[in-house]
């Protein structure tokens, strides 16, 4: 059973090496946030069959939550106990500090949003009853529900004059997903279950979705618990990550936690294959900057050109970097603060990216 550490923390006793505090910021701002859901003890079998196995955790408010690890993990039995499609065996979740099971399941859920891969749209409903289903059976006005349902189509890209009328089976994969994740805000719920959202998508359409998902405003202060089996979806949408193996929570921790820091060899070796590409997704070009060599410039100067903020990822940087240029060694600029702007090529990114994960390497060599 994980601990119930604060958001971001980890026992010392489960960390084989410790990095430099550059390269162990936690990003997530939701760790100050109050507490919404508490899992204690979680367990479900079916027969002889543990599927999950005395999970506990403690998710902050505004914060997501990935589940990931290989199928039959447990990850999705776990997701569907938090909002009782599934009754536990032992334990107790607890939401704003009440215990779900004082709770009938229908008014439980009305105040969770659940996201799923297979949509779920009702066929015989046009696009904007689907949207307002759940805003319709907690009695909300009318007109409102109509202006609600027109901003999130917009926001979603489904303009609500060549959509809301339209009906599931008109409607790409792509568009249907969008439709339910609309369902799901509909009636601004503070808590998201999203089960494999994006993973009958075709990659284009399940990047652009990604996209949105991470930039909707909506999304910004809800909670969310997110299932998936893809390594990459969930180092891009997480606070933390959940790894589960036999039902069992391996280990619990942010994304460079878990890449840094693994707890056991099974967290190991379930990232070894995309290592140097999460590596590249975990890594800022703030860590980076203690191994270029300062020559700071005013920003003004550099306004004109190219640009990252140090919060940016070494993938985002390397893309930039990446793009047809005339010149043989392309540059831009990392901007620290209102002020100054480092500059940074392709060769020295590179270079100082080599020298943050040999430093990572040879702490973990020393400790």
């Amino acid at each position: 059973m994980v601990s119930n550490l604060p958001p971001g923390q980890f026992p010392d006793s489960a960390l084989p090496f410790r990095l430099p505090l550059v390269l162990l910021r936690v990003t997530s701002s939701a760790s100050s946030s109050p507490a919404i859901i508490r899992v204690r003890g979680l367990s479900k079998r079916y027969g002889n069959h543990t599927v999950v196995n005395d999970v506990g955790f403690t998710l902050a408010a505004g914060e997501t939550l990935v589940l990931l690890g290989p199928s039959g993990c447990g990850k999705t039995t776990l997701l569907k106990m938090l909002n009782r499609l599934i009754e536990p065996d032992a334990g107790t979740v607890e939401v704003n500090g009440s215990d779900i099971r004082t709770q009938k399941p229908e008014l439980l859920r009305r105040g969770i949003g659940y996201v799923i891969q297979q949509v779920g749209l009702l066929p015989h409903y046009t696009v904007a009853e689907n949207v307002a289903v759940v805003p319709t059976l907690l009695g909300h006005n009318p007109a409102d529900i109509s202006t609600r349902t027109t901003a999130l189509l917009t926001r979603l890209h489904l303009p609500a004059e060549r959509y809301a009328g339209q009906y599931p089976s008109q409607l790409s994969g792509g568009q249907q997903q969008r439709v339910g994740l609309a369902r799901a805000l509909a009636a601004d719920p503070p808590i998201i279950l999203m089960d494999e959202p994006f993973g009958a998508l075709d990659p284009i359409t399940r990047a652009a979705i990604r996209r949105d998902f991470r930039e909707l405003e909506e999304l910004r202060n809800k909670t969310i618990v997110l299932v998936t089996h893809d390594v990459a979806e969930a180092f891009e949408l997480a606070d933390r990550i959940a790894l589960l193996d036999g039902g069992v929570v391996q280990q619990l921790g942010t994304p460079r936690e878990l890449l840094f820091r693994p707890a056991n060899d099974f967290v190991r070796r379930f990232f070894e294959a995309e290592r140097l590409s999460l590596q590249m997704q975990v890594l800022q070009l703030s860590d980076l900057l203690i191994f270029i060599k300062s020559t700071n410039h005013q920003q003004s100067l550099a306004s004109a050109l190219p640009s990252l903020p140090a919060s940016a990822t070494i993938r985002e940087a390397l893309e930039a970097l990446t793009r047809p240029s005339e010149t043989p060694d392309p540059q831009l600029f990392i901007t620290q603060d209102s002020v100054n702007a480092q500059p940074v090529t392709l060769s020295q990114l590179m270079l100082a990216f080599g020298e943050a994960v040999q430093s990572i390497k040879t702490t973990r060599v020393e400790e």
